[in-house]
């Protein structure tokens, strides 16, 4: 029999808030973290969604110890990055066989600037070790980096690994800051929005960046064995998952989504789950054109445009390897909730096939969840989650 795999907490640290139930009070009231910043010397600001740096050094010092802070040199990233899994290593303390993950795409990038040579904490390697060591983890620390779906990714890596017997359990975190870097970079592709993004929107002109740190707990049970206990709120299951690359561009999607549709199918089938009973997608949304146009169209191949579905991009912008693991948290914290979050900045439906976007706050009873990604180098990945 197949261990049953499920995650029982999480937590995320945001421009929104430092804990799950701070941001989940924020997007009831309609806040959003997108604002003009100034990220780059000699360039007009842009609109990204940025935690504030004082804001997050006062809580980093409320909780971390000043000396040892000194002694370590954490960057502001890994600040982030602590802050969203110290509550959960306070309740679920990691053994000799507890995997530790992380999903990230660019890590620690800012620590190269005006650096005429590489510094060791740019190694993403380097950078998971840090946090893993800190917590006192013992087993090798483990990189999920693909693009866009690397935080989606972290969860189908976790519950793999533990239905393999490699793992008992699992912490994943995923975390990516604002830099100039990324900036220049989606800046270059002419991605970047004129103002707050409006995924599916006919209006929409691009994507605002975002950052933001995330945590979760994987646990298996199998049998009476370990069983959660029936008294814990927080109880999903990853019923499927699936990744798939469909090769189509370095930067652009596939036209006809057959990436992110094998991607949903596989996750789906391995749930034994229809496309009738998927109550909530949670989308990638980026509000690029090709994206969103993509995500309709394996959306309504698989039968799936009349499930309510919203982005989240409006609220935190593109997270990068924080967001799939981010809005994960938020799906889930919907479900507990029974309460469906509107698609931030929705106006007028600007895809050629059909979507059920969610306009406003609303009273939904969620029992399956899907969580879709899709990223550069046409890498797409699902995962389906079960409220128990």
């Amino acid at each position: 029999m197949r261990k049953e795999v499920y995650i029982t907490d999480y937590n995320c640290v945001t421009p929104l808030g430092f804990t799950a139930d701070t941001n989940w009070k924020a997007l009831l009231e309609g806040k959003s973290g997108v604002a003009l910043h100034k990220i780059i010397d000699n360039q007009d600001a842009f609109y990204a969604s940025m935690i504030d740096s004082d804001k997050l050094n006062e809580e980093f010092n409320r909780f971390f110890d000043n000396a040892q802070n000194d002694m370590l040199n954490f960057t502001r990233l890994e600040k982030m990055l602590l802050l969203s899994l110290r509550p959960l290593i306070e309740k679920h303390a990691p053994s000799d066989n507890t995997a530790f993950i992380l999903s990230t795409t660019k890590g620690n990038i800012s620590l190269l600037k005006n650096q005429p040579e590489l510094p060791e904490g740019v190694y993403l390697s380097k950078l998971a070790q840090k946090i893993a060591d800190f917590f006192g983890f013992t087993t090798m620390p483990i990189v999920v980096s693909n693009a866009c779906v690397s935080g989606v990714m972290a969860i189908s890596v976790a519950k793999n690994m533990i239905q393999a017997g490699k793992y008992k359990d699992a912490f994943v975190i995923a975390g990516d800051e604002l830099s100039e870097f990324v900036i220049s970079g989606f800046n270059s592709f002419q991605a970047i929005g004129s103002g707050p993004c409006k995924p599916y929107d006919k209006n929409r002109d691009g994507i605002n960046i975002g950052e933001a740190a995330a945590a979760v707990y994987v646990t298996s049970c199998h049998s009476d064995e370990g069983r959660i206990s029936q008294n814990e709120k927080l109880r999903f299951k990853i019923l499927g998952d699936s990744a798939v690359n469909d090769a189509n561009h370095i930067s652009g999607p596939s036209r006809t989504g057959d990436g992110l549709y094998a991607s949903i199918k596989n996750a789906m089938t391995e749930a034994n789950v229809s496309s009738k009973q998927i109550d909530f997608i949670s989308a990638h949304g980026t509000a690029t054109l090709y994206n969103d146009e993509m995500e309709a169209i394996a959306f309504n191949r698989l039968e799936l445009q009349n499930v309510p579905l919203n982005s989240m991009k409006g609220y935190y912008g593109h997270c990068l390897g924080a967001s799939g693991l981010l809005e994960s948290i938020i799906s889930m914290e919907s479900a507990l909730h029974n309460t469906l979050l509107p698609s931030k900045n929705f106006e007028e439906t600007g895809v050629t096939q059909p979507l059920n976007i969610i306009r406003e706050n609303q009273s939904a009873a969620v029992r399956y969840i899907l969580k879709t990604a899709s990223g550069f180098g046409g890498c797409n990945a699902a995962v389906v989650l079960e409220k128990c």
